[in-house]
Formats: C-alpha cells, structure tokens, sequence
C-alpha cells in the first residue's frame, strides 16, 4: 500500500492557494476542474518531493488535494478534512479482506478505481 493524498475542503481556493503555497511553500502540481460536477481539484507538492512526482506513473510523491465545490455549502467545522487516499495493488481483495475484519465499505470500489471505508472514529 502507498500512501497517495490528503483530501481538504476549502471555502475558498484563492485564499486557500495562497496559505499552502505563499506561507508554506506548497507547489501546484495538478489541477482538474469539473463543470458537470461543479468543483476544482488542486494538487499541491512539497518541494522536497516534487521528484517523485515522476515516480509511479506521476503519482509517487505524497500530495495535498484542495477540494473547492463551486456552489456554496456549509459543512461545519468538522467537514473539512476529507479523506486519506492510499493505493493498493488489488482493490477488490483489499476491501474483501476489510470487510472480513469487520470493517464497513461506505462506498465499494466503481471499475476498479477507489472505494471508501468508515474509520473507527
């Protein structure tokens, strides 16, 4: 298993983009933006790491993901942090062995790509 991101919700991405990038040095790596989905992605590089980003079919460095969702929600402070993403070379027998342990599926893997799981907190 690598780890791959860090998944955080932002209110807004400019000053968002200024807090990791101008105070902390983040680097802008990667961008996507979604009209039907209505949200913006950005991936942000420590300096440091920006090497790997080479590695592993571009994904070899570990990133911070700044989710901004184009329309305005209120998510409380506790909805911020998002998610930790890891890849695994089988995603299928990792959430079978999971689900084995105990451990709830709150989203099975789609086509392979990802499935999300509940935390004990």
């Amino acid at each position: 298993m690598r780890y791959l991101h860090t998944m955080l919700r932002v209110r807004n991405l400019d000053i968002a983009l200024k807090f990791y990038s101008d105070a902390l040095g983040l680097k802008e790596v990667r961008r996507t933006e979604s009209e039907k989905g209505r949200f913006t992605l950005v991936f942000l590089c420590a300096d440091e790491d920006e090497s790997l980003l080479k590695q592993v079919k571009g994904r070899g460095a570990p990133l911070v993901e700044l989710t901004y969702n184009w329309d305005e929600e209120t998510y409380g402070e506790d909805r911020y942090f998002g998610h930790l993403a890891y890849e695994v070379d089988d995603i299928y027998a990792t959430c079978d062995r999971l689900m084995k342990l105990g451990i709830t599926i709150n989203r099975p893997p789609r086509d392979g790509q990802m499935a999300f799981i509940r935390s004990p907190d």
